[in-house]
């Protein structure tokens, strides 16, 4: 027992002739703090601060609570930081890490949305329609029970038309060019992978004019005629039906 006071009073009088503090126990980290902390940085729009903190979270939360949210901010962060290609590859590798996770249909979701985002107008928006509707039909297949199902429809609606529109625009512009083969593959294609395009009347009219100014009467017979079944009650068929007259009388 004496032996043991000796040793003991023995440490603390070298602690003191040293002249240092003993060394405090380190604490044990705070995963919950730090991820509220990062959070605050967010809303600041300190960026750089919150992915230091998020990333830190995301190596040592032994309980995996707070890794794969922060994960997830992680990704927001790049979106909001205007770096929305970044932001996919983090949403991309957290469907790798957790593609089970409550949160996945949110991820899968927001890739999709980083690039309906992208939507501008027909002539600069088809890769970015092209690119949301690959990924909001990815959502809907490995996601079934996703919250967002009225969203994506609303919004795969909006990529085909999109789509849609450029084919149509580019159809015209042959068309007006009189490059009548260059028209009426763009015209065949929008009307066989966008069937519900808003301008389908159009479409149809369109082709069925360039039909007949290439020479290939039957064909454009047949589209006047599908115009005029499909969609009486347009001006494009008026256009259609003065058209079909025009022919010759052997036409179908």
């Amino acid at each position: 027992m004496f032996k043991y006071i000796f040793v003991l009073l023995l440490s603390c009088i070298l602690v003191a002739c040293s002249g240092k503090t003993p060394v405090q126990p380190v604490e044990p980290f705070d995963a919950e703090k730090s991820f509220a902390k990062a959070n605050r940085h967010m809303d600041e729009k300190d960026y750089d601060e919150a992915r230091a903190l998020l990333l830190e979270i995301k190596n040592r939360d032994l309980s995996k609570k707070f890794g794969p949210l922060a994960q997830l901010r992680i990704a927001n962060s790049y979106v909001q930081d205007e770096e929305p290609e970044r932001g996919v590859a983090e949403f991309k590798q957290f469907l790798e890490m957790y593609p089970d996770h409550k949160h996945a249909p949110y991820a899968q979701y927001q890739i999709a949305m980083v690039y309906f985002h992208q939507i501008e107008s027909p002539e600069r928006g088809y890769s970015g329609a092209a690119r949301a509707l690959v990924e909001f039909q990815k959502l809907k297949e490995d996601y079934p029970r996703n919250p967002y199902k009225e969203q994506i429809e609303l919004r795969m609606t909006r990529c085909r038309n999109i789509m849609g529109d450029y084919e149509f625009l580019v159809g015209e512009f042959y068309q007006k060019k009189e490059a009548y083969p260059a028209a009426i593959s763009r015209y065949e294609y929008l009307i066989k992978n966008f069937p519900e395009y808003k301008g389908m009347a159009a479409a149809l009219l369109n082709l069925g004019i360039s039909y007949k100014q290439s020479g290939e009467l039957e064909k454009a017979v047949t589209s006047f005629n599908r115009l005029s079944r499909e969609y009486p009650d347009t001006p494009q068929t008026v256009q259609a039906k003065k058209e079909l007259s025009s022919l010759k009388p052997d036409k179908e």
